[in-house]
């Protein structure tokens, strides 16, 4: 197995000592709390606030994730840090990062630093809690945050300091790309600005999410300038259309995907070459350009028919 063996003697520690209380009550209650720092949510989430509650803020919410979640897999793959579990018989993995994957398969599983639930959590329930600024909302923000990343810790995935970097690069993200966007308030520029400044772990990058997200950025900028100057969609406050526009959103996005893995073989898509790494880019950049640009346009088909 590839990859590099470094941590401070007080995490390994720590986990163990977590692990002790592993009662199979306590692992599912506290290893559920990944799940608010898991992709599926995110995107659920994100799909909420753009097609149907804040158009505005799903799209800043939507660019800061993507941005952080393009440097994380870089950082990871320069780093190349191996998993706690890895390596100290001592830690057990509760909570495995991909279902049915060999438990010590690198390319499956993801490097360890930085955490990508830590970054997913603090960037999404802090930026919403910056948003609506309320103190009921910090407070709950703080709590899932808190929460998912422990959860990483203790079910063996993850080291605190992948835990701490990850916090570290989402509140940096967080305060930067307000000032960016600011310099360069041309959308469909910052998207190409992003995948240029991403083209580099193309080299290098060996792990699946890097490419997956890689295409997620490129086809969400597009989709977010596309859907501006040739949608322009209204949001809802209709709960009925909120949960259609949502639940019908993520299927196209998952029935996409799927569809343009079809005509691959199995072998080819975890060969790890470079055109395994295009594919996955390509399906990712396909099905997101799709729900965020091409999508909305049935938003207003479907007012009309109502109206008719």
């Amino acid at each position: 197995m590839s990859g590099t063996i470094f941590y401070f003697n007080w995490e390994v520690a720590l986990i163990e000592w977590l692990q002790n209380f592993a009662s199979p009550l306590l692992v599912s209650i506290v290893s559920s709390f990944s799940i608010f720092g898991e992709e599926l949510l995110i995107i659920g989430v994100l799909g909420f606030f753009y097609w149907s509650y804040d158009k505005k803020l799903g799209r800043h919410l939507g660019t800061t994730l993507l941005v952080a979640l393009m440097i994380a897999p870089m950082i990871k793959n320069i780093v190349v840090r191996r998993r706690p579990y890895f390596d100290n018989e001592g830690i057990r993995c509760l909570r495995p990062v991909k279902k049915g994957a060999e438990l010590y398969d690198i390319a499956a599983h993801g490097y360890s630093f930085p955490s990508m639930h830590s970054i997913n959590a603090i960037i999404l329930y802090s930026g919403l809690a910056i948003h609506f600024k309320k103190k009921i909302g910090y407070f709950f923000a703080a709590i899932l945050v808190f929460m998912v990343g422990f959860s990483r810790v203790f079910v063996g995935v993850h080291y605190p300091t992948d835990v701490l970097a990850g916090w570290g690069i989402g509140i940096l993200i967080i305060w930067l790309i307000p000032i960016v966007q600011r310099k360069i308030n041309n959308s469909l520029i910052f998207a190409i600005v992003l995948a240029i400044l991403a083209l580099p772990g193309w080299f290098y990058c060996t792990s699946d999410d890097f490419y997956t997200v890689y295409g997620i950025m490129c086809g969400m900028m597009l989709g977010f300038w596309f859907e501006e100057k040739k949608v322009n969609f209204e949001n809802t406050n209709n709960i009925i259309h909120m949960i259609l526009r949502v639940v019908a959103g993520g299927v196209l996005f998952l029935a996409i995907t799927v569809v343009l893995k079809m005509p691959f073989s199995e072998e080819l898509l975890k060969s790890g070459n470079f055109i395994a790494h295009m594919v996955r880019a390509l399906r990712y950049f396909v099905a997101s350009f799709v729900v965020i640009g091409i999508y909305p346009i049935s938003f207003k088909l479907f007012n009309k028919n109502i109206e008719n």
